[in-house]
């Protein structure tokens, strides 16, 4: 299994994904004139043909021995600045009469877009028969962060990552259906959909642009704000393990949160190092340690930037021992520098 960037020829793959991802994962529409485009703009990105500013880094986990796509996940340069970005910034608000010695807190929500300008981790997804255990899901989502550390220059200071909210056994959200549903003259899934197409604008021009009691919403609907989806629990723990937290921002259509960090921040930018490659043979190489290698390797060259898991860390020289096999995956050879990270 290796991280790499998308090419041209997975667009059936990455359709084939963006079928099976559902409602509520909005960065990945079913549409393949869409998807097309999304490989473009990525394409572009790690050739550094686009403005730094305005880059898609789109990546798949690759299955290289079946040949075939087994998950995805991307980063955004930076959110926002052609396309508004929105989300609720939850708040308080004191009311107090001195006349009757009453005094009362009440949450709101306010309609933001305090995010302009940072970067996002977004659509990781990783497919049904290759969740078996966490080392497919925890490389699709550290493997970002060892690219943003690699080319620290290329990215803002904080990053954030939207979280799919709370569904009911229905596939419906209550947070739409009590709040959204009121200002959209259309369903979930279409309102989705054009989020996922990069027309947002709708999204500013409806809302109401005063703060939001959430006293008016109903019970299930205030239960939603600030929870994941079921399927995405195991993406926000491994999110909350590198320093990610929620400060209060929630999604307009699902109140999923939106946990951030500053860059620096982020435990894998924080240790992770460069180690200058040695191939040697597999018995030289040793085994691994245990089922799950406990170290996660990527290359530092961006348009063919690779990362997969080895079975050993930096010996006593620093120095990382690859086996044939391992430095082929990566598409490395001696003398080379890996970023490595004990996971």
């Amino acid at each position: 299994m290796r991280i790499r960037p998308i090419a041209r020829g997975d667009i059936d793959g990455l359709q084939q994904i963006a079928q099976e991802t559902g409602v509520g994962f909005t960065s990945l529409p079913d549409n393949r004139d869409f998807l097309v485009g999304k490989i473009e703009s990525a394409t572009r990105a790690f050739e550094q043909q686009t403005p730094v500013d305005d880059r898609l880094y789109f990546f798949v986990l690759e299955d290289d021995e079946r040949g075939e796509l087994a998950g995805c996940c991307a980063i955004e340069a930076q959110v926002g600045r052609e396309v508004p970005f929105y989300h609720y910034r939850l708040g308080t608000l004191a009311h107090s009469s001195v006349q009757l010695d009453l005094h009362r807190t009440i949450d709101t929500l306010f309609l933001s877009s305090d995010h302009t300008g940072d970067a996002e981790v977004a659509s990781l997804y990783l497919r049904p028969e290759y969740r078996g255990g966490q080392r497919n899901g925890a490389l699709l989502s550290q493997a970002r962060w060892l690219f943003m550390a690699q080319f620290r220059d290329s990215f803002p200071d904080k990053v954030l990552a939207e979280m799919r909210g709370k569904f009911d056994e229905n596939g419906v959200s209550p947070f739409w259906q009590c709040l959204g549903s009121h200002f959209f003259p259309m369903d979930f899934n279409e309102a989705d959909r054009l989020t996922g197409l990069g027309q947002k604008s709708f999204i500013g021009e409806l809302m109401p642009k005063f703060p939001i009691y959430t006293t008016f919403l109903n019970d299930e609907a205030r239960a939603c704000i600030g929870e994941v989806h079921a399927h995405t629990r195991p993406a926000l723990e491994m999110l909350k393990k590198e320093g990610l937290r929620w400060e209060g921002y929630i999604d307009i259509f699902d109140a999923g949160p939106t946990v951030e960090a500053y860059i620096d921040d982020v435990r894998a930018v924080r240790h992770s190092r460069l180690c200058p490659v040695e191939i040697v043979s597999d018995s030289r190489a040793g085994a691994t340690n245990g089922e799950r290698p406990s170290w996660l390797v990527a290359t530092t060259r961006m348009a063919d930037f690779r990362a997969s898991w080895v079975g050993r860390g930096p010996d006593a020289d620093d120095s990382l021992a690859l086996t044939d096999a391992e430095a082929h995956r990566l598409g490395v050879t001696a003398g080379d520098f890996l970023r490595v990270l004990e996971s």
